[in-house]
């Protein structure tokens, strides 16, 4: 099934890989499609999650190791495009696009603890900007609005007006990451139908995939939160050896066999 077939019926969960090995891994779970993590590639090399820290030359490269490591659909967490002038954010999409991409995601936000989100008028054009550079190809633009992550004072109705004027300007998928309450989110598919809405699943809110579903979305991503998980496990550990000198921490580890077989399975392809 295509990449933008997946959009049109049901719920589907799209996790997030960091990396090519944990690409590889999810593909062979049978999840099917897969979408980067800016968090997770910054986080692999030493980063904080800022769009300057790795740049677009960083994004690109874990783009493209992703996109090359796995025959499913891949969607780039793309930021903000990785430019505020609109030449230099066309530019960047269509490099992205070039990578091979089903889909990538351009959100709204500029940086800054003051004045975080661009403007609604400045976001739409960005939105119109990202989708003329798409230019035809077979590439599902999602436009994110970032009201519940940058504390906006009413994150909900400014979510929805935002993700109504972004669709209105070319955007095919509409997320708002941050929404956690089964209000929220019904409000937001609601206003939002027929278009498919992500939603964010970044811990554990007590929320299943079936859900979801019932609330009609239609994707599911997790962000940086297998990442964090990856993280948590490694740090938890390494913290029991400094501490007391206890292996105990290595006690759930994958064996060596299942990574190296996992491996060599996908190499032999």
């Amino acid at each position: 099934m295509s990449f933008r077939d997946l959009h049109k019926q049901g719920c589907f969960v799209i996790p997030n890989p960091w990396d090519r090995g944990t690409a590889i891994a999810l593909a062979a779970m049978g999840f099917p499609a897969l979408a980067t993590t800016s968090a997770g590639a910054c986080f692999a090399q030493g980063l904080p999650d800022t769009a300057t820290a790795l740049g677009v030359e960083g994004a690109l490269r874990n783009i493209a190791e992703i996109v090359g490591a796995v025959d499913l659909p891949v969607n780039a967490d793309f930021q903000a495009g990785y430019a505020n002038d609109m030449d230099g954010l066309a530019a960047n999409v269509r490099r992205c696009v070039a990578t091979g991409v089903a889909g990538l995601s351009i959100e709204d936000t500029k940086g800054g603890a003051e004045d975080p989100l661009y403007s609604l008028p400045e976001a739409v054009e960005r939105i119109r900007v990202a989708h003329a550079a798409i230019d035809g190809a077979d590439v599902l633009l999602t436009a994110r609005a970032e009201c519940f992550l940058y504390g906006h004072p009413d994150p909900l109705r400014e979510a929805i007006t935002r993700l109504q004027a972004f669709s209105v300007a070319g955007a095919e998928v509409l997320y708002a990451p941050g929404v956690r309450t089964r209000e929220d989110i019904a409000a937001i598919v609601d206003a939002l139908r027929p278009a498919p809405v992500n939603v964010l699943m970044s811990s554990d809110t007590g929320l299943t995939v079936d859900d979801l579903a019932e609330l009609g979305v239609r994707r599911i991503s997790v962000g940086s939160a297998l990442t964090r998980v990856a993280w948590g496990a490694f740090l938890s550990a390494a913290r029991r050896i400094v501490a007391d000198g206890s292996f105990a921490g290595l006690a759930d580890s994958a064996s060596f066999e299942e990574l190296n077989n996992l491996f060599e399975a996908h190499r032999r392809r």
